[in-house]
C-alpha cells in the first residue's frame, strides 16, 4: 500500500516538474513580450508553443482535480491553474483578459518554482537530472525564438518556426545535421553558445548517471 502511494507521488512529482519547466518559459516570455517587438514568424512559433503549454496546464488541472480528496478546497487555488491554461489567442489579444491571464500565469510560475525547490532538496540526484532537462528544454525554445529574431538576411535558410526548432534541437544535441545553419554574425554567436551549452549539459548528464550508479551500488 505504501509503495503504491510513493509511486503515485513520484509520478505526480515528475509531471509537476514538467509543468515547472513550462511555467518558467511562460514567465520568461511574458517579460520579453513586454519589451520586444517580435517578427510575424517568431510570434507564430510563440503561439504554437503557448498552445501546447496550455494543453499541458489544462491536463495537469484535470489530474490534480481528480486526485484531490476535497474538490471545493482544491478549487480555492486550483482555479488559478484553470485560468492559466487559457491560450493567448488573437481573440483575446489587446483585451483586458490578456492582462488577467498573464497575472495568473505569473502566480502559477512562482508557485511551481517553490515546489521545485522543495523537490530538489528532498531528491538531490533526481532534482539534478530534472534541472539539466529544464535547462535543455528552455535553451531549445529560447534559441529557436532568438535565431528567428536575428536571421533576417535574405540568404538565410532558417525562415520558419519549424526550421528554427529543428536547428536548435540538432545543434544542442551536437548532431549538427547541416541542412539548416545561421548566416548572420548574431546567429552564429547564438549557435556557438548553444553548442557549448549542449556539450556542457551532456557532460553534466554523464556525471550524474555515473554518480547515480555509484549510489545504487553502495
Amino acid at each position: 500500500m505504501s509503495t503504491t502511494i510513493i509511486s503515485e507521488q513520484n509520478q505526480l512529482g515528475y509531471f509537476n516538474l514538467i509543468t515547472l519547466i513550462l511555467s518558467i518559459y511562460v514567465l520568461l516570455m511574458l517579460g520579453l513580450s513586454t519589451v520586444l517587438a517580435f517578427p510575424t514568424e517568431v510570434l507564430r512559433l510563440i503561439e504554437v508553443i503557448d498552445l501546447g503549454i496550455c494543453c499541458v496546464f489544462f491536463v495537469e488541472f484535470l489530474v490534480n482535480f481528480y486526485r484531490a480528496p476535497h474538490k471545493w478546497s482544491f478549487l480555492k487555488w486550483g482555479w488559478i491553474d484553470l485560468l492559466a491554461s487559457i491560450p493567448m489567442v488573437d481573440a483575446l489579444r489587446g483585451a483586458r483578459m490578456v492582462r488577467v491571464i498573464r497575472l495568473f500565469r505569473i502566480l502559477r510560475a512562482f508557485r511551481s518554482i517553490t515546489h521545485f525547490g522543495h523537490y530538489v532538496f528532498r531528491n538531490r540526484v533526481k532534482g539534478a537530472f530534472c534541472f539539466v532537462g529544464l535547462i535543455g528544454i528552455l535553451l531549445v525554445i529560447c534559441s529557436s525564438i532568438a535565431i528567428l529574431q536575428v536571421e533576417i538576411d535574405p540568404n538565410s535558410n532558417i525562415k520558419t518556426a519549424e526550421d528554427a526548432l529543428w536547428w536548435a534541437y540538432v545543434t544542442i544535441t551536437t548532431v549538427g545535421y547541416g541542412d539548416k545553419y545561421p548566416v548572420t554574425t548574431e546567429g552564429r554567436f547564438i549557435a556557438v553558445l548553444l553548442m557549448t551549452a549542449g556539450v556542457g549539459l551532456f557532460g553534466i548528464l554523464s556525471g550524474l548517471v555515473a554518480s547515480w550508479f555509484v549510489q545504487e551500488r553502495v
